[in-house]
Protein backbone atom coordinates (compact mmCIF):
# COMPACT_ATOMS: atom_id res chain seq x y z
CA UNK A 1 0.00 0.00 0.00
CA UNK A 2 1.55 3.32 -1.02
CA UNK A 3 2.14 6.35 1.19
CA UNK A 4 -0.70 8.35 -0.37
CA UNK A 5 -3.24 5.62 0.40
CA UNK A 6 -1.87 5.23 3.93
CA UNK A 7 -2.14 8.97 4.53
CA UNK A 8 -5.71 9.03 3.22
CA UNK A 9 -6.64 6.09 5.45
CA UNK A 10 -5.02 7.73 8.49
CA UNK A 11 -6.84 11.01 7.97
CA UNK A 12 -10.15 9.20 7.51
CA UNK A 13 -9.68 7.19 10.70
CA UNK A 14 -8.63 10.28 12.65
CA UNK A 15 -11.81 12.01 11.49
CA UNK A 16 -13.89 8.99 12.58
CA UNK A 17 -12.20 8.95 16.00
CA UNK A 18 -13.08 12.63 16.46
CA UNK A 19 -16.66 11.92 15.40
CA UNK A 20 -16.97 9.09 17.93
CA UNK A 21 -15.88 11.42 20.73
CA UNK A 22 -18.28 14.07 19.47
CA UNK A 23 -21.17 11.59 19.52
CA UNK A 24 -20.14 9.96 22.82
CA UNK A 25 -17.49 11.83 24.88
CA UNK A 26 -16.99 8.80 27.13
CA UNK A 27 -14.82 7.30 24.36
CA UNK A 28 -12.24 10.09 24.78
CA UNK A 29 -10.06 8.17 27.25
CA UNK A 30 -9.88 4.86 25.37
CA UNK A 31 -9.23 6.63 22.06
CA UNK A 32 -6.47 8.75 23.61
CA UNK A 33 -4.86 5.64 25.15
CA UNK A 34 -5.08 3.47 22.03
CA UNK A 35 -3.34 3.40 18.66
CA UNK A 36 -5.34 4.61 15.69
CA UNK A 37 -7.84 2.01 14.47
CA UNK A 38 -6.48 0.20 11.40
CA UNK A 39 -9.61 -1.50 10.05
CA UNK A 40 -9.53 -1.41 6.27
CA UNK A 41 -6.03 0.06 6.10
CA UNK A 42 -4.20 -3.18 5.32
CA UNK A 43 -4.14 -5.07 2.05
CA UNK A 44 -5.89 -8.44 2.16
CA UNK A 45 -3.29 -11.22 2.09
CA UNK A 46 -5.38 -14.32 2.68
CA UNK A 47 -8.08 -15.62 0.36
CA UNK A 48 -11.71 -15.17 1.37
CA UNK A 49 -12.03 -18.94 1.76
CA UNK A 50 -8.94 -19.23 3.97
CA UNK A 51 -10.08 -16.43 6.25
CA UNK A 52 -13.50 -18.03 6.73
CA UNK A 53 -11.98 -21.44 7.48
CA UNK A 54 -9.69 -19.89 10.08
CA UNK A 55 -12.63 -17.98 11.55
CA UNK A 56 -14.57 -21.23 11.91
CA UNK A 57 -11.57 -22.81 13.65
CA UNK A 58 -11.34 -19.84 16.05
CA UNK A 59 -14.98 -19.86 17.11
CA UNK A 60 -15.35 -19.97 20.92
CA UNK A 61 -11.64 -20.64 21.45
CA UNK A 62 -8.99 -18.71 23.32
CA UNK A 63 -6.46 -17.05 21.01
CA UNK A 64 -3.62 -19.41 21.92
CA UNK A 65 -5.72 -22.54 21.38
CA UNK A 66 -6.99 -21.22 18.04
CA UNK A 67 -3.44 -20.48 16.89
CA UNK A 68 -2.26 -23.97 17.85
CA UNK A 69 -5.06 -25.73 15.98
CA UNK A 70 -4.67 -23.44 12.96
CA UNK A 71 -0.99 -24.39 12.73
CA UNK A 72 -1.88 -28.08 12.88
CA UNK A 73 -4.45 -27.62 10.13
CA UNK A 74 -1.95 -25.75 7.97
CA UNK A 75 0.51 -28.62 8.39
CA UNK A 76 -2.18 -31.17 7.50
CA UNK A 77 -3.18 -29.41 4.28
CA UNK A 78 0.39 -28.19 3.56
CA UNK A 79 -0.95 -24.63 3.72
CA UNK A 80 -3.18 -25.22 0.69
CA UNK A 81 -6.37 -23.47 1.79
CA UNK A 82 -8.56 -24.58 -1.09
CA UNK A 83 -11.99 -26.27 -0.96
CA UNK A 84 -10.92 -29.33 -2.93
CA UNK A 85 -8.02 -29.91 -0.52
CA UNK A 86 -10.24 -29.92 2.57
CA UNK A 87 -12.66 -32.33 0.93
CA UNK A 88 -9.87 -34.91 0.73
CA UNK A 89 -9.88 -35.26 4.51
CA UNK A 90 -12.43 -37.08 6.62
CA UNK A 91 -14.04 -35.69 9.77
CA UNK A 92 -11.85 -38.05 11.80
CA UNK A 93 -8.67 -36.68 10.19
CA UNK A 94 -9.76 -33.12 10.91
CA UNK A 95 -10.65 -34.03 14.48
CA UNK A 96 -7.18 -35.52 14.94
CA UNK A 97 -5.68 -32.03 14.53
CA UNK A 98 -8.07 -30.52 17.06
CA UNK A 99 -11.11 -29.48 15.02
CA UNK A 100 -14.44 -30.41 16.58
CA UNK A 101 -16.96 -32.48 14.64
CA UNK A 102 -19.23 -29.46 14.25
CA UNK A 103 -16.43 -27.27 12.90
CA UNK A 104 -15.28 -30.04 10.57
CA UNK A 105 -18.80 -30.20 9.16
CA UNK A 106 -18.91 -26.41 8.77
CA UNK A 107 -15.61 -26.39 6.86
CA UNK A 108 -16.83 -29.26 4.67
CA UNK A 109 -20.12 -27.46 3.95
CA UNK A 110 -18.22 -24.26 3.13
CA UNK A 111 -15.92 -26.18 0.78
CA UNK A 112 -18.84 -27.77 -1.05
CA UNK A 113 -20.67 -24.42 -1.33
CA UNK A 114 -17.53 -22.85 -2.77
CA UNK A 115 -17.02 -25.58 -5.37
CA UNK A 116 -20.71 -25.46 -6.33
CA UNK A 117 -20.47 -21.65 -6.64
CA UNK A 118 -23.18 -21.11 -4.04
CA UNK A 119 -20.85 -18.54 -2.49
CA UNK A 120 -19.48 -15.88 -4.84
CA UNK A 121 -15.90 -15.83 -3.55
CA UNK A 122 -14.67 -14.22 -6.75
CA UNK A 123 -16.80 -11.12 -6.16
CA UNK A 124 -17.82 -11.32 -2.51
CA UNK A 125 -15.71 -8.27 -1.65
CA UNK A 126 -17.88 -6.22 -4.03
CA UNK A 127 -21.18 -7.20 -2.40
CA UNK A 128 -23.02 -5.27 0.35
CA UNK A 129 -22.97 -6.62 3.91
CA UNK A 130 -26.57 -7.82 3.71
CA UNK A 131 -25.95 -9.97 0.63
CA UNK A 132 -22.74 -11.44 2.04
CA UNK A 133 -24.58 -12.28 5.25
CA UNK A 134 -27.43 -13.87 3.33
CA UNK A 135 -25.07 -16.06 1.28
CA UNK A 136 -22.93 -17.19 4.19
CA UNK A 137 -25.69 -17.86 6.71
CA UNK A 138 -27.09 -20.48 4.34
CA UNK A 139 -24.00 -22.56 5.08
CA UNK A 140 -24.28 -24.86 8.09
CA UNK A 141 -22.14 -23.75 11.02
CA UNK A 142 -21.50 -20.17 9.90
CA UNK A 143 -23.28 -17.68 12.11
CA UNK A 144 -23.42 -13.98 12.77
CA UNK A 145 -20.15 -13.71 14.72
CA UNK A 146 -18.07 -15.42 12.03
CA UNK A 147 -19.59 -13.26 9.30
CA UNK A 148 -19.10 -10.05 11.30
CA UNK A 149 -15.43 -10.81 11.95
CA UNK A 150 -15.02 -11.58 8.23
CA UNK A 151 -16.66 -8.29 7.26
CA UNK A 152 -14.63 -6.21 9.72
CA UNK A 153 -11.16 -7.69 9.68
CA UNK A 154 -10.99 -9.26 6.24
CA UNK A 155 -13.08 -6.96 4.07
CA UNK A 156 -12.43 -3.85 6.17
CA UNK A 157 -16.09 -2.87 6.43
CA UNK A 158 -16.61 0.04 8.82
CA UNK A 159 -20.38 -0.31 9.25
CA UNK A 160 -20.65 -3.53 11.28
CA UNK A 161 -21.90 -3.58 14.87
CA UNK A 162 -21.05 -6.96 16.49
CA UNK A 163 -23.16 -6.73 19.64
CA UNK A 164 -23.13 -10.51 20.01
CA UNK A 165 -19.42 -10.36 20.79
CA UNK A 166 -18.91 -10.55 24.56
CA UNK A 167 -15.73 -8.45 24.50
CA UNK A 168 -17.51 -5.62 22.65
CA UNK A 169 -20.22 -5.58 25.33
CA UNK A 170 -17.66 -5.72 28.14
CA UNK A 171 -15.71 -2.89 26.55
CA UNK A 172 -18.83 -0.77 26.22
CA UNK A 173 -19.66 -1.45 29.87
CA UNK A 174 -16.16 -0.45 30.98
CA UNK A 175 -16.18 2.74 28.91
CA UNK A 176 -19.56 3.74 30.32
CA UNK A 177 -18.87 2.45 33.85
CA UNK A 178 -21.84 0.08 33.81
CA UNK A 179 -22.18 -2.49 36.58
CA UNK A 180 -24.92 -4.65 35.08
CA UNK A 181 -24.48 -6.77 31.95
CA UNK A 182 -25.78 -4.96 28.88
CA UNK A 183 -28.16 -6.90 26.65
CA UNK A 184 -27.13 -7.22 22.97
CA UNK A 185 -30.51 -5.84 21.84
CA UNK A 186 -30.01 -2.76 24.01
CA UNK A 187 -26.50 -2.23 22.71
CA UNK A 188 -27.76 -2.71 19.16
CA UNK A 189 -29.99 0.34 19.55
CA UNK A 190 -27.26 2.39 21.19
CA UNK A 191 -25.07 1.76 18.15
CA UNK A 192 -27.49 3.53 15.81
CA UNK A 193 -25.92 6.90 16.60
CA UNK A 194 -22.61 5.59 15.25
CA UNK A 195 -24.09 4.56 11.90
CA UNK A 196 -21.44 4.27 9.20
CA UNK A 197 -18.50 3.68 11.54
CA UNK A 198 -19.79 1.15 14.08
CA UNK A 199 -16.88 -1.24 13.41
CA UNK A 200 -14.49 1.42 14.67
CA UNK A 201 -16.55 1.88 17.82
CA UNK A 202 -16.41 -1.90 18.36
CA UNK A 203 -12.64 -1.81 17.81
CA UNK A 204 -12.24 0.73 20.61
CA UNK A 205 -14.52 -1.35 22.84
CA UNK A 206 -12.09 -4.24 22.31
CA UNK A 207 -9.20 -1.94 23.20
CA UNK A 208 -10.97 -0.91 26.41
CA UNK A 209 -11.07 -4.55 27.53
CA UNK A 210 -7.35 -4.95 26.83
CA UNK A 211 -6.27 -1.76 28.63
Amino acid sequence: MNLEVNLKSTRKMQAIARKIIEVDPKFQKVIDNSPLCDIGSKKIKSSHFKTLVQSIISQQLATKAAETITLRVSDLIQDEYRPEVFLKFSTKELRNVGISSAKARAITELSIASIEKRVSFDKIHLLPNSVITEELTKIWGIGRWTIEMFLIFHLGRLDVWPVGDLAVRRGWMKIHNLKAEIDPSVLDKKGLKFSGFQSVVAWYCWRAVEN
